[in-house]
């Protein structure tokens, strides 16, 4: 079983007033061992304890044998109430499950190098509310878009990676991740390959986006390459990331197709796009709870 710790509010108690008749939004999400009476012993916990369902998706994976369920429902109970009695149904089934405040915004650290397209993408769409998050920090190894940063009005940390002194920079890292409460780091064009250790620290918890060319244009300029080669479709994954690189679970994929007559730079404007989409998408999903790992692959209640 796995739980997440409730983030507080601006009162310092993450569920004040819960219990008043102010009814709150939740979601549960589990994976276990395909069987029958999953859903019925949800159902009839949730209805037991005053809930009432808003939405649901299930998805059972005949390869695995693995069973999948997202559950959006509200109550007047509190998160912590709802963790402690639901155990015995979580033990029951064997389920990996967690339940989430639906209205707590995911904190969220974000990474960039010196491509800022998807950077200033999540900082827009955070601050005109079509993300569910709240951006904790940012972290960069170089201090190109330091005051794009500040004009959010958020705290830029700049965490050189030079030779020899990576080991550093990570400690660095995920000192700023403890000290935040980071939920979610997103390397948005982050150009720096993470080590084994940092990938299993931040397992389940860091997403990655690259073009999808790989593994055909590795190394620098990879649109022109593609534009060398007569390439028809522009695309972008965004990935969990672990410690085979850019081979995480895939979250989401975007593509666009393009003729004959684009130029390289028009190529790299196309990429830019497709990659933000993408990964903007993987966040929103990530942050509402929809995305559930299944080994090597993920199921996305999107």
């Amino acid at each position: 079983m796995s739980q997440s710790h409730p983030v507080p509010d601006e009162t310092g108690n993450p569920e004040e007033g819960r219990e008043s008749g102010q009814p709150g939004q939740f979601v549960l999400t589990l994976s276990c061992p395909d069987n029958t009476g999953i859903v019925h012993a949800v159902s009839s916990y949730l209805f037991m304890t005053g809930c009432n369902i808003e939405d649901s998706q299930q998805f059972g994976d005949r390869d695995t044998g693995l069973f999948f369920m997202r559950v959006h429902f509200t109550g007047t109970t509190t998160v912590d109430k709802l963790r402690a009695s639901f155990s015995a149904v979580g033990d029951s089934f064997r389920m990996d499950w967690q339940i989430h405040r639906a209205e707590e915004k995911m904190r969220v650290l974000l990474m960039v190098s010196k491509f800022g397209h998807c950077l200033n993408d999540l900082l827009f769409r955070s601050r005109i509310g079509a993300l569910p998050v709240e951006i904790a920090a940012v972290v960069s190894n170089h201090t190109d878009f330091a005051e794009l940063v500040g004009s959010y009005g958020l705290t830029f940390h700049h965490i050189p990676v030079t030779k020899g002194a990576k080991q550093d920079a990570e400690r660095r890292l995920l000192e700023i991740v403890e000290q935040e409460r980071v939920e979610l780091v997103v390397l948005a064009r982050y150009m720096q390959v993470l080590s084994d250790n940092l990938c299993k620290e931040l397992s389940g918890r860091i997403i990655n986006i690259h073009h999808s060319f790989l593994p055909s244009f590795k190394g620098a300029k990879p649109y022109h390459q593609a534009h060398a080669r007569g390439v028809k479709l522009i695309g972008a994954t965004a990935h969990y990331v672990t410690a085979d690189l850019d081979e995480g679970p895939i979250i989401e994929q975007e593509v666009e197709r393009v003729g004959h007559d684009v130029t390289p730079e028009q190529l790299v404007a196309v990429g830019r796009d497709v990659e933000c989409q993408a990964l903007a998408r993987a966040v929103k999903w990530h942050s509402e709870h929809r995305v559930l790992l299944n080994g090597h692959r993920t199921v996305v209640f999107a």
